[in-house]
């Protein structure tokens, strides 16, 4: 019987579109490259407009994640969820990590960055010096070889972009030490990224089988819940667990003295 249920599961497992990979249609996916290290030397431009690579700036544990400024769907909603993330931590930003987003598209300009970054910015609640979180952007070929260091994959359709949402914490060294998938944080989660990154640590995405909950939106730009997968997710266990209850009740029937 145990041999049975075993191969229901796997096979569950294997029916279940997206629960081990966070993907959506077409080039738009996030292959992890955990231990490796970003592209620290790629030129790209501060808020100022002045030339900067991630080497000038990753000196402690960095929380990198990448947006474009004209995005109407999830970018906006990331930034602001980090913020609030930022405000809800004990670790001091500065001091204990920074924050560095990188725009993937080449019509974003040093002047809109710097915008973009002041209105940010009055989201915190708390001491934060303008240094401590910092808005790049750069020309396609470089903006796209730091992106394509940490396997974080985006797709030109017509003059917006399709891509995922995460967040990618470095390593002081510039290693990649955890991807931290979605939109929504746990300042709880963070922080413990934060120390493991500090430490050096390489760890394992745990929360990446969330992503079966979410379907790529085309129209939206953005990722939304799928009702149809998440029932489909849970009529499929509740059908393994039945077929499990009457194997279980028959072999213990034939086991039983007549």
């Amino acid at each position: 019987m145990s041999k049975m249920l075993l191969t229901m599961i796997l096979l569950l497992g294997l029916s279940l579109p997206g629960i081990s990979q966070q993907t959506a249609p077409g080039d738009i996916s996030i292959e992890e490259k955990l231990g490796d290290q970003v592209a620290l030397d790629v030129v790209l431009k501060d808020e100022n407009g002045n030339d900067i690579t991630l080497r000038d700036l990753v000196d402690k544990p960095t929380i990198l994640f990448f947006n474009y400024f004209r995005c109407p769907g999830i970018c906006p909603v990331l930034i602001s969820n980090v913020a609030e993330v930022v405000n809800q931590m004990l670790a001091e930003p500065g001091t204990d990590y920074r924050l560095v987003a990188v725009s993937f598209d080449p019509t974003d300009t040093p002047e809109l960055a710097l915008q973009k970054k002041a209105n940010y910015l009055n989201l915190l609640r708390r001491p934060f010096s303008p240094e401590s979180w910092r808005f790049l952007t750069g020309t396609a070929e470089n903006s796209k070889a730091v992106a394509d260091s940490t396997g974080f994959n985006y797709l030109l359709k017509g003059d917006m972009y399709q891509h995922p949402g995460a967040l990618i914490v470095l390593t002081p060294s510039g290693v990649i030490s955890r991807y931290m998938y979605g939109t929504q944080f746990l300042a709880a989660d963070v922080e413990m990224a934060i120390q493991e990154a500090a430490s050096e640590q390489v760890r394992p995405t745990i929360s990446k089988m969330l992503a079966f909950c979410y379907t790529y939106d085309p129209e939206g730009r953005g990722y939304v819940f799928s009702l149809t997968r998440f029932v489909g997710f849970i009529v499929l266990v509740l059908a393994v667990l039945f077929i499990a209850f009457v194997i279980w009740g028959r072999s213990k029937k034939r086991g039983q003295p007549s």
